[in-house]
């Protein structure tokens, strides 16, 4: 799918999508439109209201994640504007096709990529580079008493971080507690 002004790719998640805005660019550096409602209905065939955005900024091997939650269900579009992350989500929806599975997907300054992560989906990133600042949009404000955490390393899920060897990702203890996908609340 595209349009002018956007490219959207689909996913292994069908309705998780990459999407590239149009940068315009010379000598004197590049312009983009991060987000237009129009041009994102048009593109995804998605009316989406987002109520709060939220930025936050992570030193290289930090894992954030895998967060959801029960209540208030939000949707998410992310972005990285400082540094590269790889941004990954698992389908947490029992009537989906994709149930269980994950799709990781390189965000960066440099690519300009966009992901959008429908509600019913866990969600997290590792910085990759030495640090990244990540931006997102969301379609219900944060809930902290429905918040979830899947284990970032569950082996039934089986997310491919692309970890050196011998590296452990930087995680906080909420993270670190993160439940088992069997002991995980699905939708």
């Amino acid at each position: 799918m595209s349009n002018t002004k956007l490219k959207i790719e689909q996913t292994a998640i069908p309705d998780v999508l990459v999407i590239e805005p149009k940068v315009f660019g010379d000598e004197r550096g590049w312009f983009s439109e991060s987000f237009n409602a129009i041009d994102f209905a048009q593109a995804t065939g998605l009316d989406i209201q987002f109520v709060q955005d939220n930025h936050s900024f992570s030193r290289q091997w930090t894992l954030r994640g895998m967060h959801f939650q029960q209540e208030h269900v939000q949707g998410k579009l992310v972005r990285v504007v400082a540094g590269s992350v790889f941004d990954v989500v698992v389908d947490l929806r029992q009537a989906s096709p994709s149930f269980g599975k994950w799709v990781g997907v390189e965000l960066s300054a440099q690519n300009h990529r966009q992901m959008w992560v429908p509600p019913g989906l866990a969600h997290g990133f590792l910085v990759l580079s030495e640090t990244a600042e990540f931006l997102y949009k969301t379609t219900d404000y944060y809930h902290p008493q429905s918040e979830v955490c899947l284990a970032w390393n569950d082996p039934t899920v089986g997310i491919q971080w692309p970890l050196p060897p011998g590296v452990l990702p930087n995680i906080n203890a909420k993270d670190a507690a993160g439940l088992s996908w069997d002991a995980l609340p699905k939708f």
